[in-house]
């Protein structure tokens, strides 16, 4: 009995060892991405400190509390922290797209229809698109890949009979200067952003004007009436975030989750490690017969679900959004 009791005094131990770890490796990097001035100093201070509260009183219960006292006083901190929506943005999300929904005619105002000659250099185009829930056809998805098989970046578009595709992809609002950090999206760097774009602007720029990114179309099978209610989802989400800004996070808050904590809680997709590790967001798509698969299995549909040639032969036509899909299994006809 006593070797148990020994054995599991060590084991609770190295919990709360392995607690203050992360504990104190989540402060540090709060402060270093976070803190306003000296960030640097700040931080190494708050290590300086965890040291000393390690070191200085007597006993384990002091030390390991004063320790976590110290990372609990930079999470109070941390939690002041409010998003804005007057900083210095880059002109790729300086306005922020908002809707008037009236009936079944809804105006989407900032569209983005930027004109590029390089992922820097282009002349900004911002329209003001009407259009009607009644015309919704369906949803296409787009899977971009810019580095690792294991991470990606989904985009929405919404098909109409009788108006182009309209795409909304979740993103970082970046300030003037500043540029995205997978361990700083983690801490409240970015404001959370929902760009509302033409195919020709948020597609062609990632496979014909940025080097190094894939992107993979995919028809989904979701209803016209479906569909409707994803699109009130996104449109509700931009009035909200042109209203009330919100942090974006890496985990909890990216351009996946986002697209699933917009569903209402009953509707949501079952949770799957793919919704976190989102470059495998295609293959659970397939597995659980949310896309189109022309009889194909899950590698040759992902092969022919590649458009990055024919969205550069395509360039900046007006028939971008049919090129892209001709031939393609679930595209038969094109465009819905």
């Amino acid at each position: 009995m006593k070797l148990v009791v020994r054995v599991g005094k060590k084991l609770g131990r190295c919990l709360v060892w392995l607690l203050l770890l992360l504990a104190a490796a989540w402060a540090f990097g709060a402060l270093h991405f976070d803190f306003p001035v000296f960030r640097d100093v700040i931080a190494g201070s708050f290590v300086v400190g965890v040291v000393m509260a390690l070191f200085l009183p007597r006993g384990f219960c002091k030390q390991t509390a004063w320790a976590f006292a110290l990372c609990g006083v930079v999470l109070a901190w941390w939690l002041t922290l409010t998003p804005r929506a007057d900083r210095d943005w880059q002109p790729d999300v300086a306005e922020m797209p908002w809707a008037a929904i009236l009936g079944d005619e809804v105006t989407v105002y900032n569209v983005r229809q930027f004109e590029y000659r390089t992922a820097t250099d282009f002349t900004p185009r911002w329209e003001t698109r009407t259009i009607r829930l009644s015309q919704i056809t369906g949803v296409d998805m787009f899977i971009n890949y810019w580095g690792s098989p294991w991470m990606a970046h989904p985009i929405v578009s919404f098909q109409f009979a009788d108006a182009p595709p309209l795409c909304f992809s979740i993103e970082t609002r970046k300030e003037v200067g500043e540029k995205y950090s997978a361990i700083g999206g983690i801490y409240r760097q970015f404001e959370l952003y929902v760009v509302a774009a033409d195919e020709r602007d948020v597609i062609r720029l990632r496979t014909s004007i940025r080097p190094g990114e894939e992107s993979y179309l995919y028809r989904t099978r979701l209803t016209p009436e479906r569909a409707r209610e994803r699109f009130i989802e996104y449109l509700r989400t931009l009035n909200q975030l042109r209203e009330q800004p919100r942090w974006y996070n890496a985990v909890t808050t990216n351009c996946t989750t986002a697209i699933r904590g917009q569903h209402p809680a009953g509707k949501r997709l079952p949770w799957d490690w793919r919704i976190l590790v989102n470059g495998k967001a295609d293959s659970l798509l397939y597995e659980r017969g949310h896309i189109e698969t022309g009889g194909l299995p899950f590698a040759a549909l992902r092969e022919k679900a590649l458009i990055n040639s024919a969205a550069k032969a395509a360039g900046t036509s007006p028939e971008f959004s049919r090129l892209i899909r001709a031939g393609r299994p679930g595209f038969e006809n094109g465009p819905r």
